[in-house]
């Protein structure tokens, strides 16, 4: 493609990037065959496609976003599909990032959009807040059907994704060291997360079991905070990148008390972000370093779970239908390490039709975009229950929330099944399940 960017505007790091992916675009449009906005809307602009030629515009001619230009780049998902497919290599996130970045920095929004959204950033990434929201979600939850009716869908969409239960109380961000059970094989951290702790505390927990008994200590690293990849996806720049700087400054100081083998993570949205931040900081004299340090040392739980000799005490062999999370498939590549080790375990996995397609969480996505979030959903889901399976298995907070919101099949962390494979409990969705003994 084709650039017209002036000498001054190519000396903004930003800008020259921004170039420089644009131009690797050759027009094929493979991308539209697989992004999820334009498979479902059919319109150009809602498609990668479209919207490089919108960010092109945008940037080339230095002006602000306008309302049609913001309405198509809040449709995207960041799912990366096409980053997937494109045959040329476009990177298409860091694109889309920027072009977030210059949307939050020269549009105002609407004042319910801006409060809604400051809201999200500043509750959903404070594990405190976020319970006590959770709670409060949960308490409200039976309205959610008329707050829809009335037009406030945001609203309804958000209760119907507070946990069915009241969730636990949540620990401190202090240091916790786990030892490993014998002799240390290994020594790594562990990302506690913001939104997991309070809405799935077991993913963790089965983690933390499972490394230790098979010789890993695990870490959670002091007051490491969120990890600002919620902030960063919806282009709230100068908050993730503190956010992000903290996580980097609390790792940094694990890492210099011992060295780690790898920070490991369990929401694959955080994991992307992570691996990232070597990128993020790549012009931050003060912080270069110590990101690129943390970023080569980030792991999803399963790309590491996979070096591991893995001691089997036989789980039941059931059906799994294996929910590959965009932000591991696209983003980090991940493909079959998950499936492989819950084969190797005796389960039956089986892969769902159209399983690059997104199920519409995506961060905030199911909560801003709730219209097309639920017909993702409904279509993910619809795909899932044709196979039947006994489970769901997925490697991200975010997708396990949004599918379990539309289906009764129990829904689970792809860890918490290798954990009961391998000696720990049953995960508590499956104890529920007909036919099954906990104790197996």
């Amino acid at each position: 493609m084709q650039t017209n960017f002036s000498l001054a505007q190519l000396a903004d790091p930003q800008t020259a990037e921004a170039d420089k992916i644009l131009r690797a675009c050759v027009h094929c449009g493979f991308c539209t065959a697989t992004c999820p906005t334009y498979v479902l809307l059919g319109d150009e602009l809602d498609s990668p496609r479209g919207r490089i030629y919108l960010i092109k515009d945008m940037l080339e001619n230095d002006r602000p976003a306008t309302r049609e230009v913001v309405k198509h780049i809040d449709r995207c998902l960041s799912c990366l599909s096409c980053m997937t497919t494109c045959p040329s290599g476009v990177h298409y996130m860091h694109l889309v990032d920027h072009a977030r970045d210059h949307i939050e920095k020269t549009y105002k929004r609407p004042l319910h959009d801006r409060a809604i959204r400051a809201m999200l950033a500043h509750v959903l990434t404070n594990r405190s807040l976020f319970r006590l929201a959770a709670v409060g979600g949960w308490l409200a939850r039976p309205f959610a059907p008329i707050l829809a009716a009335v037009g406030m869908a945001r609203v309804a969409a958000m209760l119907r994704l507070t946990p069915a239960s009241i969730p636990a109380l949540v620990a401190d961000r202090g240091r916790a060291v786990h030892p490993a059970a014998g002799e240390r094989r290994g020594r790594v951290a562990l990302l506690g997360g913001c939104v997991g702790p309070v809405l799935r505390p077991s993913t963790n927990e089965a983690t933390i079991r499972l490394l230790n008994r098979h010789g890993v200590e695990v870490v959670i690293a002091e007051e490491e905070g969120c990890c600002g990849s919620l902030t960063h996806h919806m282009g709230r720049e100068e908050q993730a990148f503190a956010q992000a700087r903290g996580a980097i400054d609390a790792w940094t100081a694990e890492i210099e008390r011992e060295p780690l083998d790898a920070i490991l993570v369990t929401v694959s949205g955080c994991g992307t972000t992570i691996k990232d931040y070597g990128h993020m900081f790549r012009n931050d004299p003060a912080y270069a370093g110590k990101a690129a340090r943390v970023s080569a040392l980030a792991r999803d739980v399963t790309e590491y779970l996979a070096t591991l000799e893995l001691s089997v005490t036989g789980a039941q062999p059931l059906n799994v239908a294996y929910h590959a999370a965009c932000s591991l498939q696209h983003s980090q590549k991940i493909v079959h390490a998950p499936k492989e080790l819950l084969s190797k375990l005796g389960f039956v996995v089986k892969d769902i039709a159209e399983g690059h397609l997104c199920c519409g969480s995506a961060g905030t996505y199911n909560i801003l975009q709730p219209a097309i979030a639920a017909k993702l959903r409904d279509r993910k889901v619809g795909n899932i229950e044709k196979l039947q399976p006994d489970v769901i298995a997925a490697g991200n907070i975010g997708c396990m929330t949004q599918i379990a919101s539309g289906t009764a099949i129990p829904v689970v962390h792809t860890v918490e099944l290798i954990d009961w494979a391998t000696g720990g409990p049953m995960p508590e969705p499956l104890v529920r399940l007909e036919g099954l003994n906990p104790a197996a």
